[in-house]
């Protein structure tokens, strides 16, 4: 149950941030839509964080809460770095 309840903790955050960056960064109007998605922020934190209670032990929601946010973060880098993501201003 700790090691649920601290892959929640410690890697929810991360992973939501994530999720809503991804879905606000991927509109078409991100002027408009980034305010709506941030205030889905914590509705996408509180699910990440009950999705990890479904894991069968603590070791696996570590490992697949950790490999999905590196892996996310990874793309997010690689598509920033290659110019195909862009940051409206």
């Amino acid at each position: 149950m700790w090691g649920k309840s601290t892959a929640a903790v410690f890697l929810g955050m991360p992973l939501s941030v994530l999720v809503v960056g991804f879905a606000a960064l991927l509109s078409h109007d991100q002027a408009s839509t980034t305010l709506p998605w941030l205030l889905l922020f914590f509705l996408v934190w509180i699910g990440v964080m009950t999705c990890t209670f479904l894991f069968k032990t603590g070791l696996r929601a570590w490992l697949w809460m950790g490999c999905l946010t590196i892996a996310g973060y990874a793309a997010l880098h690689f598509l920033k770095a290659s110019g195909l993501l862009r940051i409206a201003a």
